[in-house]
């Protein structure tokens, strides 16, 4: 039987919520040839997992917060800022509004 606990941490970041569960390391599989993994936090999003960061046992609740929130900033949100938005230049008053050009040619 398994010794390893696995913990949660929900954290909101920028006014979204993320989950994040640690899960046991598991032992390479020859038959499936999949290598060994550690234990590991994963993003939880919709019913599926997202690998993040080791797992350490040995970190503090405030240490693991702040490394998940790093991980998020970086990886899962867009850039801080958005991106500045070029304005609305408003037609000539002598150029003529294509919008108003006759759809079927000239007459």
């Amino acid at each position: 039987m398994s010794a390893f606990k696995p913990e949660q941490r929900r954290l909101t970041i920028r006014g979204r919520i993320f989950h994040f569960v640690s899960y046991e390391g598991q032992p390479a599989n020859a038959r499936r040839s999949q290598l060994p993994s550690p234990p590991m936090w994963f993003l939880m999003v919709e019913g599926r997992r997202c690998p993040v960061l080791p797992f350490d046992p040995d970190q503090s609740s405030s240490q693991v917060d702040a490394a998940l929130s790093a991980w998020a900033e970086e990886n899962a949100l867009g850039p801080a800022r958005p991106s500045p938005v070029k304005p609305i230049t408003k037609p000539r008053l002598g150029a003529q509004d294509p919008r108003s050009d006759n759809w079927w040619g000239p007459d």
